[in-house]
């Protein structure tokens, strides 16, 4: 049903997103079915990757299998200067968190 929901959205030129990547057991089933066009790597593993090996390495793994199967990535949680150039330097796409600016509100 999801898959049939995406597919006549995608067809009318909408994008999709699967967020909080990586949180849960399922994450890699959805990804495998639904056919969608970014990856929202979730905030828990991006939040420390500049002191944490294996949140980093679990970034990393996201990030690359989502570029194999075509997929832009987005990490979430990116609070510092240090945690941004570990993620230019893996080569995620997009990244949001303070570190880019705080929420605003839209008027």
């Amino acid at each position: 049903m999801a898959t049939h929901f995406i597919a006549s959205l995608k067809a009318h030129g909408c994008k999709f997103s699967l967020d909080d990547f990586g949180s849960g057991l399922s994450s890699f089933g959805y990804l495998k079915n639904l056919e969608v066009d970014f990856l929202k790597i979730d905030g828990y593993f991006v939040r420390d990757i500049e002191h944490n090996s294996v949140g980093l390495a679990i970034v990393k793994s996201i990030n690359d299998i989502g570029h194999v199967m075509g997929k832009k990535t987005i990490a979430e949680f990116v609070e510092n200067q240090q945690i941004l150039d570990i993620l230019c330097d893996i080569k995620v796409d997009y990244v949001q968190g303070y570190q880019m600016g705080i929420p605003k509100l839209l008027q």
